[in-house]
């Protein structure tokens, strides 16, 4: 019995030790007292924790100045170690892989990416992400031992019940790859694998234009085109993590045949290619999206008008996201939301006149984070960093048995 009972408290330990650090990464430096009452324990309790946690290097006295809610003694408030640990942001393009580490306070250590030809295959661009990664830890004097999780996009929709991409296209490198398996096989660390623009949403929310929002809609307007949600300050992902794909959404049923199989898909009016293909007689075949988006911004009619053919169609689809989701914001990324304001007021616009009218007054706004494979890989480790139960146990894990 008392073998059962020694292990029952050594749980209870853990478990204690695991909810102080939760609640320090996820609200920030506290004093004991706040601790021990929002966790439900005693405060002699919660001295006893934070002592070991100390000693460990996992939590520190924090230097900040009180905020809101403290009551002025600043030498007393605690966080976690920045540096305790590191996370890693890997995002894979069709053309590239952008790696970002980050400390536990959400501070850039080092950013790096590199350009990569677009016939590469899954191992070569895994192979040049772990390359690029062991290079930034190296500069920057960390082990491999001190990345504590890694959040990789990759293009297509994840299975998250497999672990696989699931989807068979044309130019999609990592079709039926077992992602998941493949990561965290070459990393040795926990992973998680997202869709590159549900990693864009994560960034936008947690440091650009979806900042504070707790119910955002991100629409990503590319070459594909797809949508993220976040909704009660959540990554929503759908039962397997198939949710987002707003490009296959049918707007015309008799409409073209799409590579996915179905007819007039949404991408089809308002993906990159088809607003070359528009474009095409009045700039010439040789025409690349950014003269075009110059010289729309200047006022070029024939540009206006494809754009805001654009933003009609989009701005009615997300209408119906509006009515069934009730977003608090959308915040429009990709290359396409360069146009600005001739692509988003007739987006505004539709959305107005076919959304119910409780819900038809959601902002709609630019991202703020820019375009390219960084975005995705600071929402990486944004995600790792945001699940703050799952790191504090990976923390607690990995020093556990030591001291400082």
């Amino acid at each position: 019995m008392r073998q059962k009972s020694g292990g029952s408290l050594r749980s209870l330990r853990r478990t204690n030790e695991e909810r102080l650090l939760a609640l320090l990464l996820a609200r920030g430096s506290l004093h004991r007292a706040a601790l021990a009452r929002l966790a439900g324990i005693s405060r002699t309790t919660v001295s006893t924790i934070v002592n070991d946690l100390m000693a460990r290097g996992l939590v520190v006295q924090s230097d900040e100045e009180p905020g809101e809610g403290h009551d002025g003694r600043a030498r007393d408030l605690l966080s976690v170690h920045p540096r305790a640990a590191a996370v890693v942001g890997m995002n894979h393009t069709f053309d590239g892989v952008w790696v970002h580490l980050s400390d536990l306070s959400s501070q850039e250590i080092a950013s790096r990416g590199v350009i990569l030809d677009a016939a590469c295959g899954p191992a070569e661009r895994i192979a040049a992400g772990v390359g690029i990664l062991r290079g930034l830890l190296e500069e920057h004097t960390l082990r491999s031992e001190q990345i504590i999780g890694a959040g990789i996009g990759v293009p297509g929709p994840i299975d998250q019940t497999t672990g696989m991409v699931g989807v068979t296209l044309p130019g999609q490198p990592w079709s039926h790859v077992h992602v998941v398996r493949e990561f965290q096989r070459a990393l040795g660390v926990p992973v998680v694998v997202e869709n590159n623009t549900r990693l864009e949403a994560v960034a936008e929310a947690r440091w650009g234009a979806g900042e504070g929002v707790r119910n955002l809609l991100y629409v990503g307007l590319s070459n594909g085109i797809a949508a993220s949600l976040i909704l009660d300050g959540r990554l929503h992902r759908g039962a397997i993590g198939a949710a987002g794909e707003l490009g296959h959404v049918s707007v015309s049923l008799d409409g073209p045949t799409c590579r996915c199989g179905n007819r007039g898909c949404l991408v089809l009016h308002a993906g990159i290619p088809a607003v070359l293909a528009a474009l095409r007689p009045a700039f010439g075949h040789g025409t690349g999206l950014d003269e075009i988006v110059v010289r729309t911004a200047a006022g070029d009619r024939a540009g206006e008008g494809v754009f805001s053919d654009v933003g009609a169609v989009v701005g009615q689809v997300l209408a119906n996201l509006c009515n069934l989701l009730n977003p608090e914001r959308i915040v429009v990324g990709g290359e396409l939301a360069l146009a600005g304001d001739v692509l988003l007021e007739p987006m505004r616009a539709a959305i107005r006149r076919y959304a119910l009218s409780l819900v038809r007054d959601v902002e709609v706004i630019p991202a703020e984070l820019g375009l390219g494979a960084r975005v995705g890989a600071l929402g990486g480790a944004a995600l790792v960093l945001g699940e703050a139960p799952d790191l504090a146990a990976a923390l607690n894990r990995m020093t556990a048995g030591t001291a400082t």
